[in-house]
């Protein structure tokens, strides 16, 4: 990968249905763009990557271990890892910005959805 990439040149990946996340992989950390449909669900899940994250657009009500809160634009969170979460979209859908450490090697075998030139229906960064 280089050094330098311009987010629409990376392919999606299927993290879950109706959700796709491009990734920025570096040795020890992971940034990734994620973009939740409509009324999506990412159920609860773990794993030993610490995670920091930014909603961008949209809103969601994460829940991480037995704290639950409605996040819109600006909201953040934390994730220790080993952490029970698990988020879930209105009926806008919403645009992640996530960070992981140490990166995320078990997205590795995640298929890729669309095409360079048909990128899955993609919304962020607008007007591209």
């Amino acid at each position: 990968m280089s050094n330098l990439v311009d987010l629409a040149e990376l392919l999606p990946l299927q993290i879950w249905d109706g959700v796709v996340g491009r990734r920025v992989q570096g040795e020890r950390l992971t940034l990734a763009v994620v973009e939740l449909s409509p009324d999506s669900v990412v159920p609860e899940h773990r794993h030993p990557n610490e995670q920091c994250g930014l909603v961008i657009e949209g809103e969601v009500t994460f829940r991480i271990d037995d704290e639950e809160r409605v996040l819109g634009p600006g909201g953040t969170w934390r994730i220790l890892g080993g952490t029970p979460h698990s988020v879930v979209t209105g009926p806008g859908g919403a645009v992640l910005v996530d960070v992981f450490a140490p990166a995320r090697d078990d997205w590795d075998d995640r298929p890729t959805v669309g095409t360079p030139d048909e990128p899955a229906g993609l919304v962020w960064p607008r007007g591209r």
